[in-house]
């Protein structure tokens, strides 16, 4: 175990300290409730609460030394360092800590609003297809060697000490690469900090997360932390490529060509992009494209569906390709072999005469895109479930409301996340927004706030041929409501809607408080 002076050997923030000489330290906590005898309590200033003021609480615990922003308090009995920004230094304790596991592999960042996690697991897939010991954190899961680690209860990326410890964990395994989902949360909380990442990667950048970042600009410029990083990251044994991989099609893509200080490559559909999808064809069975690259041609044929995953095919093949220099067939099976994520696009199945499908499009944009999508695959009517969360964007409400009712045929506004919100107040803002692009309640959109009725609903709505869509939670597995997690999964509860409709042996619909006002 390192000591408390060790911690700080690269430390790369100026500190004020009184004696590092403590021994080995055992861990590090930001919850001062784990800390254990010999750790290091780091005192972050949370959005509900202070770490701070439970500095004595840590030591009582047996914390013997602690990090925190304020000045040092009188008679404290044990080491403190006085640093800038605690949240930000935890990651680089945490990091020294696991002896800088993010030096040892290939670090592949990928951020986005939308197609992270599926560009994520197409890029995985490739590196596996490659024989490349590859690990992945994800908003769906962790993968380290043969362990899958479940992280779908409203979890975006991890928070650092996490981080770093699955990283460490990768490392032991002997993995050489890693592909990290990093959200716009998790640069403006800096939990990804001391990740070392050798490539970043863009999906888009679209409305979303207004409410906590305060305007889109900050918003883009939390994300641009990836970009911007890539030039800080010291050579490897391995021999990194440092590489920027960003999507021309994007309105992001000059914004985030001037922060990047490192080699770039472009993907899209515009000419100009150096990696471009052409002769894109479109079926209910997937897409398939042509890559055109440096004067080659590739063909790409994937079982997903829809126009934007033709964007995060190809952003996965030119990370690969040209970012890992991994054989373009190689990409090109890797991504074949991608039968679907969980979550996103998620077909369901029991014999009935629709599609079913169960989608994490939480975003305007997302939703546009699997709406979009929809109609690709389908001859008959695009039906559409899903809701807008509580206490987070309220804009966002509006755009979607306004967009599935010019999008789909029947739409059918539920719960979703409300939290301490009035679900029914959120229903109404939605509502008002479909009136005013020419939606009428009761014919073209519904308000059933119970989630497991409306999806129940849906699916009595369809005829032979018809698509049911349900939106917004995807792979989730909770939805919360006050302050309670309530178990949920809406692949569950279309598995429960169907059985019920086709008489099959009936699948329990999961329990929400919104069954009260059925």
């Amino acid at each position: 175990m390192p000591s408390l002076s060790d911690l700080f050997k690269e430390f790369p923030f100026e500190y004020q300290s009184g004696d590092l000489s403590r021994g080995e330290i055992s861990g590090i906590f930001s919850d001062s409730r784990k800390v254990v005898p010999g750790a290091l309590f780091v005192a972050v200033a949370g959005e509900n609460t202070d770490g701070h003021l439970f500095i004595q609480n840590a030591i009582e615990q047996g914390a013997s030394a602690v990090v925190g922003e304020k000045p040092k308090a009188a008679n404290l009995p044990v080491p403190y360092v006085q640093v800038k920004n605690s949240r930000q230094s935890l990651a680089y304790l945490a990091a020294a800590f696991y002896g800088y596991p993010a030096r040892k592999m290939t670090m592949i960042g990928v951020t986005g609003t939308d197609g992270k996690t599926t560009t994520c697991n197409l890029l995985f897939q490739i590196l596996i297809s490659a024989g490349i010991k590859a690990g992945m954190i994800s908003t769906v899961s962790a993968v380290i060697g043969d362990e899958r680690l479940d992280t779908g209860f409203h979890v975006t990326t991890p928070d650092a000490l996490e981080v770093q410890l699955i990283l460490a964990k990768m490392a032991e395994n002997g993995l050489t690469h890693v592909i990290l989902e990093t959200t716009s949360h998790g640069w403006a909380q800096y939990r990804v900090d001391a990740c070392e990442f050798d490539i970043g990667l863009i999906t888009n950048i679209t409305h979303e997360h207004l409410d906590y970042h305060g305007s889109f600009e900050n918003y883009r410029q939390a994300k641009a932390r990836l970009f911007a990083g890539l030039v800080n990251t010291l050579p490897k044994q391995q021999d990194n490529k440092r590489l920027g991989i960003l999507n021309f099609d994007d309105s992001s893509y000059e914004f985030l060509k001037a922060v990047t200080e490192v080699d770039q490559v472009s993907y899209g559909s515009h000419p100009s992009s150096d990696f471009r999808a052409e002769d894109i064809e479109y079926s209910p069975s997937g897409i398939s494209f042509e890559v055109i690259q440096h004067g080659e041609v590739h063909q790409i044929v994937s079982s997903l569906a829809g126009a934007f995953n033709v964007s995060n095919c190809l952003a996965a093949y030119t990370a690969a390709v040209e970012g890992l220099g991994i054989n373009p067939e190689i990409a090109s099976k890797g991504i074949s072999n991608l039968a679907g994520v969980p979550g996103r696009m998620e077909r369901i199945d029991l014999g009935q005469k629709f599609t079913a499908i169960v989608d994490f499009a939480h975003t305007p944009n997302a939703l546009i895109s699997a709406l979009q999508t929809a109609r690709q695959i389908t001859s008959g009517r695009v039906i559409t479930v899903f809701g807008s969360a509580g206490l987070r964007d309220r804009e966002k409400r509006r755009l979607m409301a306004e967009a599935a009712v010019g999008l789909a045929d029947v739409v059918i506004f539920t719960a979703e996340d409300p939290r301490t919100e009035s679900w029914d107040s959120i229903l109404e803002e939605m509502s008002g927004g479909a009136t005013s692009k020419g939606g009428v309640e009761n014919r073209s959109f519904f308000r059933i706030p119970d989630r497991g009725e409306a999806v129940r609903q849906a699916v009595k709505m369809a005829s032979p041929g018809d698509l049911v869509i349900a939106c917004g939670k995807g792979h989730e597995q909770s939805m919360c409501f006050g302050e309670i997690e309530y178990p949920w999964d809406d692949r569950l509860a279309m598995r429960s809607a169907l059985s019920e409709l086709l008489g099959l042996p009936a699948l329990p619909m999961p329990y929400l408080p919104t069954r009260n006002s059925i």
